[in-house]
């Protein structure tokens, strides 16, 4: 094997869309991700309907991490192929070890799961492959469903080598299309597809060339890709983006949050059912697990709080629930680990304990509904051999909610009231920073939380939830986000729910016409437009507000969860610098192209500041004389007896005490100093 690590992956429940998308994932191997040729990135034509062209992560994995579409299959199954060469034999094939009516020349060898069977004559060969793939699709004469046939003909130039050849071992890639000889669907090969001739539309198909037909157009793409509302709209790298997005959405990822006992969960408290939605959104049932919200979003440039992918949000929609959640975080505290070797420590409360301030139960638990703030008792164990009880607190800046509680033991229930697995239930309400996206890889953050009635109004008093910047869509070209707002502003008219698939609208048949017209009979603007009112003065704004109704998914990237902040704290043992890491209240580096950036403004004595006040100043005695750092050094403490208590610093190279000087020098230079002395280099330092 190439490799022995990363072999598996935890199939997290972020939500449902990235549960999915892990069983359908396949990646190239570690070995290619080092490779520094793009070739093995590229999308290859012959993987058509087997691999989604579309759903591969941008960057560092693009092309090697890819996802089978969602009619691809793989063959599990083994089956006996015994009867197979007594079938092809009544079908016109020479045994191997016969000898062929025509001259060798004019035969195809044909090879079962890469054994030589016998040999056919090059004028039976179509024959005998229509009479197999019959059987294959009719199900008779034993001819597995899976079977791939392929015949590859004798062209004169050079290409692959010319056979039958007939694959039924597992662990091949196929798919189902029409045979529209039988009218039945045939599971077809990787190999078999490029010498068959698959039609897409009804319009492609050409009597007597054309022998098989796909059954949707959108086959083509992979289970997260098919979510994409009206995705052939769009430009392909934000498709791309949102299966990416789609898989961080906080959603609901299962309905058993009393049983499950996972690190992180996220969930969405107010969902909603799509008003939008592709085929395979009901074909996956995935009104069971939703992701998000349909909101009320106007095409707007209204304060400048909106510049560079940022959005403004309705403070009201806010208040109502817009897209609040929750994070479920999971502790297991077994007290088997905390205190090794001792038997007798349980959970449990010393009645009366002061640290304990009647917070706890008795069993040393929090109660379960029980708000915990930093610094409040979070659980307390005690040793029953001596009676001491131990408080532990909780530790988090963030308030919580204690959710549920499960006692752990062994099979028997006969085991010491050890372990206990504590789910608490984080409130995260959009704040401003958080991350939102519609459905079509236009993401942004929430800039303000702009008071309803500050905001533009319709004719009819309504205020939008989000105003969108509408420099987001030139360059950017997601005309399918256009489209699905019209769509959910009809469907929101006339009570539907309106089937987004891709490759059902085309030029002759245009998806404006079609929502314009439904507009229209709802008594609105033909183009989705509308007459909106300054929130500020009141005044009729002068254009035409584009304003429907889109999709929007709060994804799981929040503030809380990214600030750093520091102002004093841990400091590195050696360097005596800050520690870096958001986890232990490290600082932020400030590094050379941070230097730069100062020095070019013309204000390089903050240099000073940060690079050496604020970091590791040290106050070090230096000999003007010899120059060294290391050698000026404290006297031997006097006798106890002596009067004199003064200690003076010596130069112990020079041996004389009034040549040493205070220089101010960065800790790190002391070390560094040292380090160079252990490997023999001097460093003198000219002291003026």
């Amino acid at each position: 094997m190439l490799q022995n690590t990363g072999l598996c992956v935890v199939a997290d429940k972020l939500n449902f869309i990235r549960y999915l998308s892990h069983f359908r994932c396949v990646h190239r191997g570690a070995a290619f991700a080092r490779m520094r040729t793009t070739s093995v990135r590229k999308l290859l034509p012959e993987s058509w309907g087997f691999l989604c062209p579309v759903h591969t992560p941008d960057g560092e994995p693009c092309g090697l991490m890819n996802h089978m579409t969602a009619s691809c299959e793989i063959v599990a199954t083994t089956t006996y192929t015994t009867s197979l060469p007594a079938l092809l034999c009544s079908l016109g094939v020479t045994p191997v070890d016969g000898s062929p009516g025509q001259a060798f020349s004019d035969c195809y060898p044909v090879i079962l799961d890469g054994a030589v069977v016998g040999w056919v004559e090059a004028d039976l060969a179509s024959a005998v492959v229509n009479s197999l793939r019959r059987f294959k699709v009719l199900g008779q004469k034993k001819v597995p469903p899976w079977t791939e046939i392929v015949l590859v003909p004798k062209t004169g130039k050079a290409s692959l080598y010319p056979g039958l050849f007939l694959f039924t071992t597992p662990c091949r890639m196929m798919r189902p299309v029409q045979n529209l000889a039988l009218g039945n669907q045939e599971l077809i090969g990787t190999f078999e597809q490029l010498y068959i001739n698959v039609g897409i539309m009804e319009g492609e198909v050409e009597p007597g060339v054309t022998t098989h037909q796909e059954l949707f157009p959108h086959s083509m793409l992979s289970v997260v890709a098919n979510f994409i509302p009206y995705s052939d709209h769009n430009q392909s790298p934000r498709n791309m983006y949102q299966c990416q997005m789609g898989k961080q959405t906080m959603g609901f990822p299962l309905h058993s949050f009393m049983d499950r006992s996972d690190n992180k969960l996220y969930r969405l408290q107010t969902p909603q059912s799509a008003l939008v939605r592709p085929y395979m959104y009901d074909h996956y049932n995935l009104d069971n697990y939703p992701s998000g919200t349909n909101a009320i979003v106007a095409v707007i440039s209204y304060t400048g709080y909106d510049m560079e992918d940022a959005m403004i949000v309705n403070k009201s929609s806010w208040e109502r629930g817009f897209a609040h959640g929750s994070i479920y975080k999971t502790e297991l505290v077994d007290l088997a680990e905390k205190v090794r070797g001792e038997d007798g420590v349980v959970f449990g409360t010393k009645p009366g304990d002061p640290k304990v301030n009647g917070k706890l139960d008795v069993d040393g638990l929090p109660h379960i509904g029980s708000v915990l703030h930093y610094g409040d008792p979070y659980y307390s164990y005690i040793n029953l051999n001596t009676g001491q009880s131990y408080v532990t607190f909780y530790k988090s800046q963030e308030a919580c909610v204690v959710d549920n509680i499960k006692l752990c033991s062994n099979d028997m229930g006969s085991g010491r009231f050890k372990r206990v697995c504590i789910t608490v239930r984080v409130p995260r309400n959009p704040t401003i920073g958080d991350k939102f996206a519609s459905r079509h890889g236009q993401k942004g953050i929430l800039s303000r939380l702009w008071p309803a009635e500050d905001m533009p109004f319709t004719e009819s008093g309504m205020t939008p939830d989000i105003l969108f910047n509408p420099h987001g869509f030139p360059s950017r070209m997601t005309i399918g986000m256009l489209i699905e707002s019209m769509a959910g502003k009809s469907a929101a008219l006339h009570g539907l729910s309106h089937d987004a698939t891709p490759f059902t609208f085309s030029e002759e048949n245009s998806a404006l016409e079609y929502f314009g017209e439904l507009l229209r009979a709802g008594g609105y603007n033909y183009y989705g437009t509308e007459r909106l009112y300054s929130g500020l003065s009141g005044q009729e704004l002068e254009a035409d507000i584009f304003i429907g109704v889109v999709y929007y998914q709060r994804l799981r990237h929040m503030v809380s969860d990214k600030f750093q902040v520091r102002t004093t704290g841990a400091r590195d043992k050696v360097t005596n610098q800050p520690v870096g890491g958001r986890n232990i209240q490290g600082g932020i580096r400030f590094g050379e192209m941070e230097r730069d950036a100062l020095l070019a403004h013309g204000s390089s004595f903050l240099l000073q500041d940060r690079l050496f006040n604020c970091s590791d100043r040290s106050v070090a005695q230096v000999c003007v004389d010899c120059g060294s750092l290391l050698s000026p050094l404290l006297e031997k403490p006097p006798p106890s007896w002596s009067a004199m208590r003064h200690r003076e610093t010596v130069c112990t190279l020079c041996g004389k005490s009034d040549s040493i000087d205070s220089v101010s020098v960065p800790y790190v230079f002391r070390y560094f100093v040292a380090e160079l002395a252990a490997m023999n280099i001097k460093v003198k330092l000219d002291v003026k």
